[in-house]
């Protein structure tokens, strides 16, 4: 194949490459505001099509949270599951495995998953025990009634795994409500389905309901995967 090598490694397939495959759209407001997670860049896998972020979730949970291991008691919520990681959750067998996610037009979702809105989680306070969200809240118009439903239904104990396309100069989040058309939007925020594009503070607009966050960046460790190595992992904890 084309693009065999041996500078990084899949690990969800497998596969060995050179390169990585170009992925996301070169949009100027991505470029000029050096949105971390969006815009063009070497990123997929030439087999499966995973992304850097989808790799990184991966490969932050199997070598550094440890969720992989033996411990399979684990209550995971797993909001708009990416396919391949969705696939290596539920087929760990944990307690309890819930993906959720509005059925939108135009995505594809594996077939475990349940309709349910990041704004009224159906499940009761202190449930689970593991939430990844990654790259959802920039869709949500109501971000903080969002949070405070993640931040509600995790453990006094647990982790939130909690990312989103990130402004590295911009302090504040930008957001315009006015801009509703789906070019616009993409103009604006990057993407037809985004409403805003988080700055700076998006660490201190998680811990406004309670979150207590720390950051991680382990591209670095992980070369091989090819991560992104400007993106930092936000971990909120109770």
């Amino acid at each position: 194949m084309l693009h065999k090598g041996d500078k990084f490694e899949c690990p969800f397939c497998g596969f060995n490459a050179k390169d990585l495959m170009p992925i996301g759209l070169a949009l100027p407001v991505l470029e000029e505001k050096q949105v971390v997670g969006a815009g063009k860049r070497s990123g997929g896998c030439y087999k499966c099509d995973s992304t850097d972020r989808e790799r990184l979730m991966y490969i932050y949970l199997r070598e550094k949270a440890g969720v992989f291991g033996e411990n399979k008691k684990l209550e995971i919520l797993h909001i708009a599951p990416e396919k391949r990681l969705s696939q290596r959750l539920l087929d760990h067998d944990f307690e309890k495995y819930v993906c959720g996610d509005l059925f939108t037009e135009g995505y594809t979702y594996p077939d475990h998953v349940i309709d349910l809105s990041i704004l009224e989680i159906p499940f009761a306070e202190k449930t689970f025990d593991l939430i990844i969200c990654n790259h959802v809240l920039e869709h949500v118009p109501d971000d903080k009634l969002a949070m405070q439903e993640l931040y509600r239904v995790l453990k006094e104990d647990g982790k939130a795994i909690l990312q989103v396309p990130l402004s590295k100069n911009t302090k504040e989040t930008y957001e315009d409500f006015s801009i509703t058309k789906p070019k616009e939007r993409e103009l604006a925020f990057g993407q037809f389905d985004h409403v805003r594009i988080y700055g700076l503070d998006y660490k201190d607009r998680l811990a406004s309901v309670g979150f207590k966050v720390k950051t991680v960046n382990i591209s670095k460790e992980f070369k091989k995967y090819g991560l992104n190595i400007n993106e930092d992992i936000y971990i909120g904890e109770k």
